[in-house]
């Protein structure tokens, strides 16, 4: 079966709520979005209330009023993110409100701000939000990161078209890659989680005591701790419920040993950060820690970024992404970190997830520091993954064998 374009949205905001958030009955909800998305928006709330919800809040932003603000405010307004934000954010986490962000920002919307305010201000995002961020990484409640275009972002993907057309091919993209297509998609789900955590199951039952990366500019060893588990697609809250985290998800991923990373890694995409991009760099670790960087665009705002605090320059996630993937396959640069890490093997910067280590979920941060867990107000991902990356597992004994060849899975 075949569906025109405002039944595939209708599909689409009906997966978002059922698959992505999977909202319970009497369940409050809480979305951000931008402005951009607010017809979309209007659908995805309607499903949420017919699926049972309480109430559904919605946190709207505003592109240009971003601009303006980074324009003309001084610094000191961007040290410290107002409390009332930090407290409805919380209100709706500690109530386990099931929580959506629909991403539709231009990548480079703030490619002409300040660098310094836009450190700080992603700076003080990271520590304002740090409880919020904990429980989330703990899945205390459901999320689920998703997207909808905007005309900007549209047009920075494909420059070549004229807006209209721009931003219909990059909602059909994005409809693609959550699996819209499919006569069933969330029959498609189903089979692709299927999938994901078989390859999960399968690093699980190796144990792997360290990863070994190589590829043109890059060869890096990353230790992974003991008791790491390798997760995939759906995730489960605390009260046993699953949900999606990303919508699309092609990644199988676990947590890196924070103090034993040595080497040096290439970026192979772009990294959208704080309205600005990083391409082309390079990093340089020594006993977990960042020791060198380099980038031919955006040094400043990745200088910025391994500066959030005093972890930032440590890894809190390395994930598994095949080359031979739908995302990768589409030959679509997105500029934006839900797809393009979709599209490759990436590693992230900061803090890691409680659940990919045994107990992580019930122990606090100086246990899971003990556990080789990194702490960190940030957690960014970016991509290092292509056709001629090569990872092996090393087993207990020294012994190294194939997880990817070439790209891709190597079993």
């Amino acid at each position: 079966m075949s569906y025109n374009k405002e039944e595939k949205l209708q599909k689409y905001a009906e997966l978002l709520v059922k698959v992505g958030m999977n909202v319970q009955k009497d369940q409050r909800v809480f979305i951000r979005a931008t402005v951009d998305a607010k017809d979309f928006i209007h659908l995805i709330v309607e499903e949420a209330y017919k699926a049972g919800s309480s109430d559904v809040k919605v946190s709207y932003g505003d592109d240009r009023l971003a601009q303006l603000n980074f324009q003309y405010r001084d610094q000191s307004a961007f040290e410290k993110v107002p409390q009332y934000l930090i407290d409805e954010r919380m209100d709706y986490a500690r109530d386990y409100a099931a929580q959506l962000a629909l991403i539709s920002s231009s990548p480079e919307n703030l490619k002409d701000a300040d660098p310094a305010k836009v450190a700080a201000n992603m700076k003080a995002y990271g520590a304002g939000f740090k409880e919020y961020m904990k429980m989330m990484q703990s899945d205390q409640f459901s999320w689920t990161v998703a997207a909808y275009p905007s005309p900007a972002w549209a047009q920075l993907v494909f420059p070549e078209l004229e807006e209209a057309e721009a931003f219909d091919k990059l909602l059909d993209a994005i409809l693609e890659s959550v699996r819209m297509n499919e006569a069933d998609p969330v029959q498609a789900w189903v089979e692709h989680n299927d999938n994901l955590h078989a390859k999960a199951d399968y690093l699980n039952q190796k144990a792997y005591v360290a990863l070994h990366y190589t590829a043109p500019g890059t060869d890096l060893k990353v230790g992974l701790p003991k008791g790491h588990i390798w997760s995939g697609a759906s995730s489960i809250n605390k009260d046993g419920t699953s949900f999606m985290a990303n919508m699309p998800t092609e990644e199988v991923f676990t947590v890196p040993h924070k103090d034993e990373v040595n080497g040096t890694v290439s970026s192979t995409l772009p990294l959208s950060y704080g309205g600005n991009i990083i391409d082309e760099f390079t990093l340089t670790f020594k006993d977990g820690v960042v020791v060198d960087f380099d980038a031919k665009v955006g040094k400043d705002i990745l200088e910025g970024l391994l500066n959030s605090d005093e972890n930032a320059k440590r890894l809190g996630e390395v994930a598994l992404v095949p080359h031979d993937s739908p995302i990768s396959n589409s030959k679509i640069l997105y500029y934006n970190t839900l797809f393009d890490e979709n599209a490759s093997c990436h590693l992230a910067l900061g803090s890691a997830y409680p659940f990919c280590i045994e107990g992580g979920k019930e122990m606090n941060d100086e246990e899971l520091a003990a556990h080789g867990l990194n702490n960190s107000i940030t957690h960014e991902d970016f991509m290092i993954g292509s056709a001629e990356m090569n990872i092996s597992g090393i087993t207990a004994d020294g012994q190294e064998e194939a997880i990817f060849v070439n790209g891709n899975w190597a079993f």
